[in-house]
């Protein structure tokens, strides 16, 4: 996996943001089933740049905490074979990896939510990372099924990795 991680904010963090964040698309990748080596690619940003992005690729201006931009259209969440379909347009032609698409999270967001939630600002980066990279897999939270799924397991990948709320 290559797990490529930009700052662009002054933001520092009592763990390694680069560790965490791949661990969890591992254990995502792992429990999904994936079959490829992956390219993911995760930017850290500010409320106000978020605000910016989200406008832009959703038309809503507001902050959020976590964007998506999954380059694989699943016909069902988790069929990697969707990746096959758009070889072309899906794989690194020189390393052969799957670029399975684009995270945006606010550091902003992930220190105030801590806060509210009651828990470290590691487990809140872990669960947007996890989120994420549920979204990248073909998951979506339209309905309150789709919710409780991905709810499920974005637990339980946590829970594997030992990072509980707290």
């Amino acid at each position: 996996m290559t797990f490529y991680v930009e700052n662009e904010t002054a933001a520092d963090f009592s763990f390694s943001v680069q560790e965490i964040a791949q661990k969890v698309a591992e254990e995502v990748l792992e429990t999904e089933g994936c079959p490829y080596e992956t390219c993911i690619s995760l930017l850290l940003t500010d409320n106000d740049k978020i605000r910016v992005y989200n406008k832009e690729f959703r038309n809503i201006d507001k902050e959020t905490d976590v964007l998506s931009f999954p380059n694989v259209e699943f016909d069902t969440v988790g069929d990697f074979s969707a990746a096959e379909k758009c070889r072309a347009d899906c794989f690194d032609p020189d390393s052969g990896e799957l670029a399975l698409g684009d995270i945006i999270i606010s550091v902003d967001k992930v220190k105030e939510q801590a806060l509210e939630y009651g828990h470290s600002e590691l487990r809140e980066l872990a669960f947007l990372v996890a989120h994420s990279m549920l979204h990248l897999c073909g998951y979506d939270h339209m309905s309150e099924a789709e919710a409780k799924v991905m709810e499920s397991r974005q637990e339980s990948v946590l829970n594997k990795l030992g990072i509980a709320r707290g």
